[in-house]
């Protein structure tokens, strides 16, 4: 077997992780719009489509931690493996719940490819195991980069997909969880025969004892937190701009869908949506450094309250004005999290970096399942430009807390 040098080495692992969050993304970013519109289909409710991002959503935050605690024991090749590994199996049941109008077994489905999402999540910090500092964010945006490939392609297949469903004598709402099911299945082979020798543990050879660190760390992260003002409200940043984006983003899906609009045209408002999200980072993450984490927050703040307003004044047959809506959504979702991740990274201790880091996922993902599911509600016991409204104002007050912090420590 050629010995590769560090360098090779590492731009390999860069490169599986890539086309892994390729795949990754085109399985589960088809699963979001599909989701909303199937558990709407099965329980004839506006009101409860927001169920399957919810529990969607909620796996991912359930399966952090024990992901986590895989890769301590048995490395990233083990953790990302399991990850993909549930969401093939939860895309299965997902489509045997959609075929049967089954709600439970497509929740359960649901929850399981939250389980892909908390691999996706970790992928980006395998690909810093092994970088030098000075090629760290390179390597870790390579790997975003690849997450946006397949998010934008991914809701584009709802169409094909559903036509494959429909062959088969299924609902074609249950397609995308085919093409979930498949390119998962890849990632675990990608991940499997490529990612070796395993970043995780070969970093772990010069670090000795570290797996203990990290867990008593992690009990005692939120007192740290606490300790920082500007930490919580990065971490508040965070989770309130993904709030934002999945309450609106899951509904839209639903709003439009009262005007008969095609799966096509669903998924190419939602494929939008996932360019600003992604697209734009490396724009946004040079902002952060040039102008500090605090500015680019609050532009971040701007632009989500002006995507608020545009998709609560949208109606729903305005498919090209609910695409800019979501666009600027996805947009705005980019500056909170860059800028509010990176203002948590420089203000808790070197040694509680990755324990913080770990609670902040936490709180962003339950946030979103939340707002999934108060969305869900909003919309079915009063409208899309309700729940629009109350989002905004959510956003509004985190900017009036930014710039109170901002004359607070002048950052």
């Amino acid at each position: 077997m050629k010995i590769l040098s560090p360098e090779s080495h590492q731009r390999k692992i860069v490169r599986v992780l890539g086309l892994a969050q390729v795949l990754n993304g085109i399985g589960v970013a088809g699963t979001v719009a599909a989701g909303s519109l199937l558990v709407s289909s099965i329980t004839k409710s506006d009101g409860l489509s927001g169920l399957a991002q919810t529990i969607s959503v909620l796996g991912a935050a359930v399966m952090a931690l024990p992901l986590a605690r895989l890769t301590q024991s048995g490395g990233r090749r083990l953790a990302l493996t399991s990850g993909y590994s549930i969401g093939v199996v939860g895309a299965v049941l997902a489509i045997f719940g959609g075929a049967n109008q089954n709600l439970f077994f497509m929740l359960l489905g649901a929850f399981m490819v939250g389980a892909a999402s908390a691999s996706g999540y970790q992928a980006r910090f395998a690909a810093i195991d092994l970088a030098t500092p000075e090629k760290r964010s390179k390597d870790l945006s390579f790997v975003v980069w690849g997450s946006t490939i397949g998010a934008v392609t991914g809701p584009n297949l709802m169409e094909p997909s559903g036509v494959f469903a429909a062959a088969l004598g299924l609902p074609k709402l249950v397609g995308p969880y085919f093409i979930a099911a498949f390119t998962l299945a890849l990632s675990v082979v990608v991940i499997q025969l490529f990612l070796k020798p395993d970043p995780f543990l070969t970093a772990n050879k010069v670090a000795a004892g570290s797996s203990l660190q990290e867990q008593k760390s992690m009990r005692s992260a939120l007192k740290h937190i606490r300790e920082y003002p500007l930490a919580i409200f990065a971490i508040t940043s965070v989770a309130i701009g993904h709030l934002a984006m999945v309450s609106i983003m899951v509904m839209t899906p639903v709003h439009m869908a009262h005007s008969d609009a095609s799966l096509r045209i669903i998924g190419f408002v939602i494929s939008v949506h996932v360019l600003g999200m992604y697209a734009f980072s490396p724009i946004v993450g040079a902002m952060s450094d040039k102008f500090g984490r605090v500015k680019t927050i609050q532009v971040g703040i701007l632009i989500l309250i002006a995507s608020a307003l545009i998709s609560a004044l949208a109606p729903h047959h305005d498919s090209f004005t609910l695409g800019i809506g979501l666009f600027l959504l996805g947009l705005g979702w980019s500056f909170t999290l860059i800028a509010g991740s990176t203002l948590l990274s420089e203000t808790v201790s070197l040694e509680m970096r990755p324990s913080t880091q770990g609670a902040s996922d936490l709180v962003m993902n339950l946030m979103g399942a939340g707002g999934a599911a108060i969305g869900g509600v909003i919309i079915g016991f009063f409208s899309y430009a309700a729940l629009c409204y109350a989002t905004g104002l959510v956003v509004v007050a985190l900017g009036i807390w930014s710039f109170k912090l901002k004359t607070q420590k002048g950052s």
